[in-house]
């Protein structure tokens, strides 16, 4: 059941880009929603321990 408090993130993809990525995310056993989930974590986890960790929420600027 999908959690209402989780974000949507609609993007737009030409076909071939498509293709590969269901290829990749069938390869390794996950959906496409779950292959992009895993990609933008691991993109996360590299900027933070290039860039420093991201606070969540961020703190209101006054």
């Amino acid at each position: 059941m999908r959690n209402k408090n989780n974000k949507h993130l609609g993007i737009e993809i030409d076909p071939e880009l498509h293709y590969k990525l269901h290829y990749i995310s069938k390869y390794y056993g996950r959906s496409a929603n779950g292959e992009i989930l895993f990609l933008i974590r691991q993109a996360i986890k590299e900027f933070e321990g290039a860039e420093g960790a991201i606070t969540y929420p961020p703190k209101e600027q006054k």
